[in-house]
C-alpha cells in the first residue's frame, strides 16, 4: 500500500519505519522538501519524503503523525484535495504545553481533535488509534506483557477495519482492539494523556499500556 506519514518527529519515524518493514510504499511528508530529517531518514530506509502536500497525494492511506498542537496546520498544508476519499489515521495528541509541564488537553469546543479534523475535512475518513501508548508499544505490542488493549474509533466502518488490519500487522491481536464506536470516542482516548504522562513520571518507563478487565 501506499502510505504518507506525515510529522517527522520520534513517532512519525518509528511509524513509517515500520510500515517500510511490512512492505509497504512510505513517503515521509514534512513542511520542506529538503527537510533534514526526512531527508536522512529516506536515505536509510529506501523510502521517499517530500511535502506534506507530495506524501499525501501519492498516497492511497494518511497517517496524521504531527504534533497535535499543529495537526490542522500541517493537514491544510496537505490540501482537502490530497486527503479526499482517503483513510486518514491521527495518532496525535492535542497536548498544551504553554503553560509549562503537566500539559493540557486541548478541548476549544468540547470535542476531540480527531472530531475536529474530520470536521475540517469531510471528504477524508478519519480514524483514531494508537494514541494511548509510547511509539515502540504502538509498533510492538509484545514489548509489554498481558492483555493490554488499544483503542480505535471512527465514523466510516469500512475505514476502521483497514486501519485494523494494519494494527494487525503491527501484531495487535483482535481481542486486544478495542472499537469504540464513532468518532467521538476519541474524547476518551485524549483525555487519556495526562493520566499516562503522570504514570511515565511516577512508573520511570515508557514501557506500560492500559489494559482493560471486566467480569
Amino acid at each position: 500500500m501506499k502510505i504518507a506519514v506525515l510529522g517527522t518527529g520520534e513517532v512519525g519515524r518509528r511509524l513509517a519505519s515500520k510500515l517500510v518493514a511490512l512492505g509497504h510504499q512510505v513517503t515521509l511528508g514534512s513542511r520542506s522538501a529538503d527537510h533534514e530529517g526526512a531527508t536522512a531518514w529516506a536515505a536509510e530506509h529506501d523510502a521517499a519524503h517530500g511535502t506534506f502536500a507530495a506524501a499525501a497525494g501519492g498516497a492511497e492511506l494518511v497517517v496524521n503523525a504531527t504534533g497535535g498542537m499543529v495537526a490542522m496546520a500541517a493537514l491544510e498544508a496537505a490540501g482537502a484535495e490530497n486527503l479526499a476519499g482517503k483513510v486518514l489515521v491521527d495518532v496525535s495528541n492535542p497536548l498544551d504545553f504553554s503553560e509549562g509541564f503537566p500539559p493540557k488537553v486541548a478541548t476549544p469546543d468540547g470535542a476531540s481533535l480527531a472530531e475536529q479534523i474530520q470536521r475540517a475535512f469531510p471528504d477524508a475518513r478519519v480514524v483514531k488509534t494508537l494514541n494511548t501508548m509510547t511509539n515502540t508499544v504502538m509498533v510492538d505490542p509484545a514489548r509489554v506483557p498481558g492483555d493490554h488493549v488499544v483503542f480505535v474509533c471512527g465514523d466510516d466502518p469500512a475505514a476502521k477495519e483497514a486501519v485494523t488490519d494494519l494494527l494487525r500487522s503491527f501484531g495487535w491481536p483482535d481481542a486486544r482492539i478495542v472499537d469504540l464506536g464513532d468518532l467521538s470516542g476519541a474524547r476518551g482516548t485524549e483525555l487519556l494523556l495526562p493520566l499516562w504522562l503522570r504514570l511515565m513520571g511516577t512508573l520511570g518507563t515508557a514501557d506500560f499500556n492500559f489494559g482493560i478487565l471486566k467480569a
